[in-house]
């Protein structure tokens, strides 16, 4: 075993000597330094078990020296040698959280003691350090285990039409994951109107084919009639009604669509461990897993029973389908899409795309083949229908695009951003006046510190409403298209002034901003003061999610008929979970510091400002080392 390391830092070389000589003696490996900035680099370079420092090294004070370098090595124990011990100066010592004291006459068993009384301290902080590591990685274990589970499931639910094997593995699941003694899946039965048990798990065969429950007068049919799930966590176990007596229960509905058509429960018995509010929401993901899996089955035995009608089907379903081969040639287009695109009756198969369609989206979709950066797009046809566009290549035929009417989603999308513009723009008023009547009470009167401390609380909350409700009124008028004003804008002029406006911000933090943007990039038909939002946005982002000292780099390039503009941080990162979430309004990563002020609007707004320009934007992170945020603008065409 490698002898432990310590670090000497004593003037008086009598003492050095001793010391050395005992601790040598004892087989530890000794260094000794005379001045405060050897000690430190010393620390930093050889990371040793203890600090022995003496009462003053050379014109520092050893208890100064020692608050410096506990905030700078707060894991290094240190031992303080001192000619005398006073009353006042142990308090100081315990209050820096200093391991121990020596002082004269030093003997060795006292030298020898103190070194190890403190190393044994440290190994009791790390091995507790080392316990709290291992339970927050059990935590974390479980939780991956949990994901697993229900990524098996979601993994059988797209490979398996086995209704009743998914619903039985859902039932496994929910008992597996929440540790309870029974589980069951209740399915309304249509006809009778009862509840009957279509899976369970650790109920008796012929309990389980005979089991059938009223929706009146049972909790499950108060599920089933509310909607909502429902938790029995009581010290006395009840009789409910379903003849069996339960410590501890969870019922939650199963919707398909706007319908409760059952209800996913899970009991205890026997154990009298409660049941919590993450074992409800486990349930519910599993009850969605098992609504998918009754919908998956119902759509395929509607597809089976109409399998010899399918090229009908194909022709005549909502969603577009358009399928072309290798050469751009039409295979298949179906009646939505010729009503939407107003293609005639004439056959169209075989046809070069180009020929039958002129919308410009449709056929750029077409000719990237699923190889460009996103292989989606939403197309407007005359009639003003919004429909989402997916290109699909299929391997040894071509591709196909399809198309689904989104039309009322950007409705209802427009109709919830009015409504938020309304509410915030209501909001300003009574915001206005609560910051002006706080502002009044000091002047009506002496308020103590205590009332200064809240009246300070209450307008740093006012502040923050007021900075969610200016995000929000921002993203109403972009979003509603308030102001339309485009002008040809330079693009590295705009990035050029807002990093000179944030450069205080990042020198505070130590950060260094790196803009390498070539002086050929042309020009963009855009509003300058959304672009520069939308600049501004993103770095602000990368700079609230960087750590100090941490490289923040702008990169620009052209690339046919377009700027793609790269935005990359060595910052915190974003889990894979959260990355198609990112843009949503309020969404913050799961990893994102409570600490961190932030809305939740900045990525919102910035996506806004892009798909307003006819851009596109993605996000690309890995967790622990940094995000990429890729914005492609068009570029004004002569």
């Amino acid at each position: 075993m490698t002898p432990s390391h310590i670090l000497v830092a004593v003037t008086d070389q009598q003492i050095n000597f001793l010391l050395e000589r005992v601790l040598k003696s004892a087989g530890y490996q000794v260094t000794l330094q005379q001045n405060a900035a050897a000690i430190k680099r010393s620390i930093e370079l050889t990371s040793p078990a203890l600090v022995i420092l003496g009462e003053k090294v050379e014109d520092t004070s050893g208890l100064d020296l020692a608050d410096g370098l506990l905030r700078r090595f707060p894991a290094v124990p240190i031992l303080l040698f001192v000619s005398q011990e006073t009353p006042g100066l142990l308090k100081r010592a315990l209050q820096l959280g200093l391991s121990d004291t020596l002082c004269l006459p030093l003997r060795s068993e006292d030298i020898l003691k103190a070194v190890q009384s403190s190393l044994a301290k440290q190994q009791l902080r790390k091995e507790w350090v080392l316990l709290e590591s291992r339970r927050a990685t059990a935590n974390l274990q479980q939780q991956i285990g949990e994901m697993e589970t229900l990524a098996g499931l979601a993994r059988s639910i797209n490979g398996s039409l086995d209704t009743d094997s998914v619903l039985q593995s859902v039932v496994e699941a929910a008992v597996k994951l929440t540790n309870a003694d029974e589980g069951s899946l209740l399915l309304l039965d249509d006809v009778t109107g009862e509840l009957y048990m279509r899976a369970s798990r650790n109920f008796q065969d012929e309990f389980a084919r005979t089991f059938r429950l009223p929706i009146q007068d049972t909790l499950a049919g108060s599920v089933i009639q509310s909607g909502r799930p429902f938790l029995l966590d009581e010290n006395t176990p009840q009789k409910i009604k379903t003849a069996y007596l339960v410590q501890n229960l969870v019922y939650v509905p199963l919707r398909v669509h706007d319908s409760v058509i059952g209800v996913l429960g899970i009991d205890n018995r026997e154990k009298k461990i409660p049941f919590r509010d993450h074992d409800v929401k486990l349930l519910s993901a599993l009850a969605e897993f098992a609504a998918i899996a009754i919908v998956n089955a119902s759509q395929f035995s509607s597809t089976e029973a109409e399998r010899n009608k399918l090229g009908t089907i194909l022709t005549r379903i909502q969603d577009g389908v358009v399928v072309f081969d290798l050469d751009q040639r039409l295979v298949l287009v179906n009646q939505m899409v010729n009503g939407a695109f107003r293609l005639g009756d004439e056959n169209l198969v075989g046809r070069p795309l180009r020929e039958v369609f002129s919308n410009p989206d449709l056929l750029e979709l077409a000719e990237s083949d699923g190889k460009s950066k996103t292989n989606r797009v939403e197309i407007t046809v005359e009639d003003g229908r919004i429909f989402s566009a997916q290109i699909t290549p299929i391997s040894e035929v071509g591709a196909a695009i399809t198309m689904h009417d989104v039309t009322n989603l950007k409705k209802l999308d427009s109709i919830k951003s009015d409504f938020v513009s309304t509410v915030s723009h209501d909001l300003r008023s009574p915001l206005t006046a609560i910051l002006g009547y706080v502002e009044l009470i000091e002047r009506a009167g002496p308020v103590t510190e205590l009332q200064r401390d809240f009246i300070h609380r209450v307008q740093i909350s006012v502040h923050n409403i007021t900075h969610l409700v200016d995000d929000l009124v921002e993203l109403g008028r972009i979003e509603s298209g308030f102001d339309t004003r485009k002008e040809t804008v330079l693009i590295q002029q705009i990035i050029q002034l807002v990093a000179e406006s944030m450069k205080k911000q990042l020198d505070d933090k130590g950060q260094t901003l790196q803009v390498q943007l070539p002086e050929s990039l042309p020009a963009v038909f855009a509003n300058p003061v959304q672009i520069r939002q939308m600049v501004e946005n993103i770095l602000d982002n990368a700079r609230k999610y960087t750590h100090r000292g941490g490289v923040i780099s702008v990169n620009g390039e052209m690339d046919d008929q377009q700027i793609i503009l790269q935005f990359t941080d060595n910052g915190i990162g974003i889990p894979q979970v959260d990355l198609p979430f990112i843009f949503d309004k309020f969404y913050r990563a799961s990893n994102s510091n409570n600490e961190i002020p932030g809305t939740g609007l900045g990525l919102s707004i910035v996506k806004s400002i892009v798909e307003n320009h006819q851009g596109r934007i993605w996000v690309e992170s890995t967790l622990d080392e940094g995000s990429t945020f890729t914005v492609v603008l068009p570029v004004v065409k002569n």
